[in-house]
């Protein structure tokens, strides 16, 4: 019979023998370690699975970026060459859950700005246009291979945002139609401060010579003195014109006949006036670049003479030039120009090279003419003259009426034209390249009138106008000879169409530098004809007392018939006066010379 003791005893000896110990732990530890194992391999997969989701969200935000007019079906086309196959597309503000056998993408575009003073989680923009960034959002659901009976999958989550950066050089300006030596001497020596003197040839190897940009601010940095910096350092010092004048002479493959034009115009140019570069041009991300890098597939260049009159409009300090051109005119015996141009608006350079909302204007132009029509000898066909007379003579129109003298004091406004870049875009690769150029023509006001000499160059407030001296007259009544009678009038003409007009540039119109030009509205009447059809005449007897109103109806048909003798040389001179100052009545001219669709890079 066993004792107490007995039973105890074998207790102790139980528990003090290790034999099979190990066998015994890991029977009840393997499950646990099983688990453990299980678990880290589950761990494991999701994590090279969301690597290969965060990959595959990039490739997608990169090629979406790339063609971001299409970016939804490029980024779905990027998952599915990757594999994803079965996507569910979520649209902007709604939730869509993945599934075991679809996967779910949001795809937004926005605005992304690199500047570094922006914190970084609020650079990109959604939906702020212009677009030039893509987030891809993808969820996925992530396969679990040992805890998917004991727990429901997670879902994977990647996001990426990627941004390409588009850019195009354009400018608006001047296409001179024509050209006219000795207008041009007057008209840039006025500017310049100096005396030129270049022949037509001279101007027309200036007009077709086409500067290379970033060559120009290099050999200006060397003017300068300025070593190691961008061209953006360049372009925020200051020159004057005849540096500007030399450094567009040492531009390489310049031809000669330019190139000594340049440096004639640069000896000439006697204005000191220093002009802020950046208001000339503007190469947005381009001037990062140091100087005598070029920025691949993009070419930056501009004619020769519209640089040259560009940069002497914004050095002329008094904002007025004063031309006479004295019995030049055909059917005048007498022309003075006065010419006033106001300063460019803000942000806004003569050429830019940017992205989509990228602005170029002119600046805003006022002409003052003031001139006598020949009257009296000669015969131009109308049976008043073509003033190769000494226009003293005058013409007898019936009645004992005179005409002895007719004056055409014209005034014309022209406000700024403006070109923004709306799209670049590459559909198919940088051969099917276009650009979209929203332009608007330069408003004009036309006034056959009196101006107030104060407020001429005054661009802040609109001029004022009165009742101008159009004619002189003498009327002879039995005993009594009236040498002198004032016919007085003025005429108003405007073009009142704001709307912009786009214009699309492919890759041949850029390679070409194609000119093209968008017009306010068509012109069926010259603008000056239009002013002397519009005349409205009255008359002043200088203080005699005398009712002579009757006199009108003998005297405006003739002065307006002598007025429209003299519209076609007039309006060529507006025009190319204008031309030459790079804005143009009713007219944009607007000019693309290189434009890349840039390189997607992931940004966040």
């Amino acid at each position: 019979m066993r004792t107490k003791g007995g039973l105890l005893a074998t207790t102790r000896r139980l528990l003090a023998d290790r034999t099979a110990n190990f066998a015994v732990m890991t029977a009840l530890c393997t499950p646990v370690a099983l688990a453990l194992a299980a678990f880290a391999v589950d761990q494991g997969a999701l994590y090279n699975e969301r690597r290969a989701a965060q990959s595959i969200a990039d490739l997608a935000a990169i090629t979406a970026a790339s063609n971001i007019n299409n970016a939804q079906q490029a980024a779905l086309t990027t998952l599915s060459d990757n594999g994803i196959t079965s996507v569910a597309v979520q649209q902007q503000g709604a939730t869509v859950a993945p599934t075991a056998t679809k996967a779910v993408i949001q795809v937004t575009p926005g605005r992304y700005t690199g500047i570094t003073t922006v914190a970084a989680g609020s650079r990109f923009e959604a939906g702020k246009t212009p677009y030039n960034a893509v987030q891809v959002t993808l969820k996925k659901q992530g396969t679990l291979y040992f805890a998917g009976s004991i727990m429901a999958p997670p879902t994977i989550g990647t996001s990426a945002i990627a941004s390409a950066q588009p850019q195009a050089a354009f400018s608006v300006g001047s296409r001179l139609a024509s050209l006219n030596g000795g207008l041009l001497n007057a008209l840039l020596g006025g500017l310049l401060g100096g005396n030129v003197s270049l022949s037509v040839m001279d101007y027309n190897s200036l007009v077709s010579a086409d500067i290379d940009v970033l060559s120009f601010t290099d050999a200006l940095a060397t003017q300068l003195h300025l070593t190691g910096v961008s061209y953006s350092d360049v372009l925020a010092s200051k020159a004057t014109v005849g540096q500007i004048a030399t450094a567009m002479a040492n531009v390489p493959g310049l031809g000669n006949t330019a190139k000594v034009a340049l440096q004639i115009m640069a000896s000439s140019a006697t204005n000191s006036v220093k002009i802020p570069l950046s208001t000339l041009i503007d190469l947005g991300t381009v001037g990062n670049l140091g100087i005598g890098q070029k920025p691949p597939g993009l070419n930056v260049s501009a004619s020769a003479l519209s640089m040259l009159t560009a940069a002497a409009a914004l050095a002329n300090g008094s904002n007025q030039v004063a031309v006479n051109l004295g019995a030049t005119i055909p059917g005048l015996t007498s022309t003075t120009l006065a010419i006033a141009i106001g300063e460019p608006m803000q942000n806004s350079a003569w050429l830019s090279v940017g992205g989509a909302g990228t602005v170029v204007r002119t600046a805003q132009t006022r002409i003052k003419l003031n001139a006598s029509v020949g009257i009296g000898n000669g015969n131009n066909g109308n049976g008043y003259g073509n003033g190769n007379g000494n226009g003293n003579a005058g013409v007898n129109l019936g009645g004992g009426v005179k005409l002895l003298a007719v004056n055409l004091p014209l005034n014309v406004e022209v406000a700024y034209a403006e070109a923004k870049l709306t799209d670049i875009s590459c559909p198919t690769g940088p051969s099917s390249i276009q650009v979209s150029i929203a332009a608007q023509p330069g408003v004009v006001e036309a006034h056959l009138a009196d101006s107030n000499a104060t407020g001429f160059a005054d661009f802040t407030k609109p001029q004022s106008f009165t009742n101008a001296e159009i004619a002189d007259v003498s009327l002879k009544l039995l005993l009594i000879n009236l040498s002198l009678i004032q016919i007085n009038g003025s005429s108003a003409f405007s073009i009142t169409n704001m709307a912009p007009t786009n214009l699309t540039f492919n890759a041949t119109d850029i390679a070409n530098k194609t000119i093209k030009t968008v017009s306010t509205k068509n012109l069926t009447q010259s603008l000056t004809t239009s002013l002397v059809n519009n005349l409205s005449l009255t008359v002043s007897a200088l203080g005699l007392g005398i009712d002579v109103t009757a006199l009108l109806g003998t005297v405006k048909p003739a002065v307006v018939t002598v007025l429209n003798g003299v519209t076609a040389p007039v309006d060529s001179l507006l025009y190319n006066v204008l031309g030459a100052l790079g804005v143009r009545v009713g007219e944009a001219d607007v000019r693309v010379t290189g434009a890349t669709c840039g390189r997607s890079v992931l940004v966040q």
